[in-house]
Order: structure tokens, then sequence, then C-alpha cells
């Protein structure tokens, strides 16, 4: 969250109590930007019910709410949202599946999504567990270091991919609790590069109505060649 609004432990428990809005925060947690239309179509909910909802979270700090032409995009307002966001759902169960289409979108979701800005699912947990194999990362008691620095290339030409470096105050590699998987996958700004690499270079592709990621014929050929055996 940002450092203008925190609001005490209490205050933050009585707008995280309704289920609706932990429920916007899940559908944030993608990553893109939705206006409340959108999130009312995945939420089953009418639209100024949302509106009521974004407006209680983005008092609380816990989203932004960009103007865009006519539309109001929502968003998580930063990692340390997501993070917290991720840490609620390794806490909680899956909801029962009562449908074709609810069953569908679980098993897209389990094999791969963004995780705020980074990759999760099988196709997340593998590339973390590769990245340890090929020693890309190194993980000492839990904290992971990249141990040829800030230096991405090689990483990127092991994989065919062009990875492009932030350089920011966040952190450069940490793990993040895959809460399908129950295994760690790769956060931070190689996390991000890693996922924007794979969406620029036609690996995967967002899908429209859930943050699950379509893992093209391209993408199942590479991360097959790579040694990625769960798909």
């Amino acid at each position: 969250m940002t450092d203008e609004v925190r609001l005490p432990l209490d205050e933050l428990g009585r707008v995280l109590g309704e289920p609706a809005r932990l429920r916007i925060l899940h559908e944030l947690f993608g990553g893109t930007p939705l206006p409340a239309g959108a999130l009312a179509t995945r939420l089953g909910l009418a639209p100024s019910t949302v509106s009521a909802h974004l407006a209680k979270l983005h008092d609380a700090g816990l989203i932004t709410i960009e103007q865009r032409g006519r539309a109001r995009l929502a968003s998580l307002t930063d990692p340390a949202v997501a993070t917290a966001v991720e840490a609620l759902l390794q806490l909680s169960g899956e909801a029962k599946v009562n449908s074709a289409t609810t069953f569908d979108r679980r098993e897209a979701m389990r094999e791969a999504r963004s995780c705020y800005d980074h990759l999760a699912g099988r196709a997340g947990v593998f590339i973390a567990e590769l990245a340890m194999e090929r020693g890309w990362i190194a993980d000492s008691a839990g904290a992971w270091t990249l141990p040829a620095g800030e230096d991405i290339t090689g990483i990127g030409e092991e994989l065919g991919l062009t990875l492009e470096w932030q350089r920011s105050s966040r952190p450069a590699v940490r793990p993040c609790a895959d809460w399908t998987e129950r295994a760690p996958h790769i956060a931070g700004r190689l996390g991000h590069s890693i996922l924007a690499a794979m969406i620029d270079d036609g690996w995967l592709r967002r899908r429209r109505d859930d943050r699950a990621l379509t893992i093209t014929a391209r993408g199942r050929e590479r991360l097959v060649a790579l040694g990625h055996t769960g798909l």
C-alpha cells in the first residue's frame, strides 16, 4: 500500500470483511486495469454495487482508479497489495465447482495465470524450478537472489526470450507462494520481465474474462523444449 493511506488494522479488516470486495481484489490480481462494468460481469453483481465497493477499496488505499476517456479503470495500488491478496488466498480453500464453465476456468487458472505482474500456475512453478536447476536463482533459507547480479541477459538467452530489465526499489527476485500449486513461482522484477517477454513473444495470450493465460501453440512448443511435462 502507498504511504499516503494506511488504515489501522481494525478499519482495514472492516473494508476486507465484505466478500465482494475480496472478490474484486482477486479479479484485479491479474494486473490488468478493469472498469466496474467488466468486474460486475465477472462477479455477477450490479455495476452500481461494484462501483460502491470500488469507492471503499479506493478510500482504503488498496486500489487506484484512473480515468481513460469515459472509462474509469481500477487496479491494485502496488505489489504490496498483491502480496497481501496472495497470502489470503494461501489461507483459503477453492470454491466448489458447479458447472463445466467453472471447471474449465479453474483448470485454465491452474495451468497458467498472471499473479499481479508475473507468471503463476503450473507454468510459473515450472519456470521457477528450471531457474533453480540451471542456477539462475539461488535459494538461501527461502531468500532468493540472482547469482549473476542484475544482468539477466543469460537467463533470457537460455529461455529464448529478450528480457527487459526494470530498475526500481522492488526486489530483483523473490519467491511467491502459488496458491493452486502450493509451491513458489518467480516474483519481483525478474518475474515481471519473464511474463512480459512471454506475452510479447507470443508464448502466452491474455484472456478477456479472467486472469488465466492461454498458452499458445508456440508457447507449448517452447515450454516442452525447456522440459515442461505438465502440458
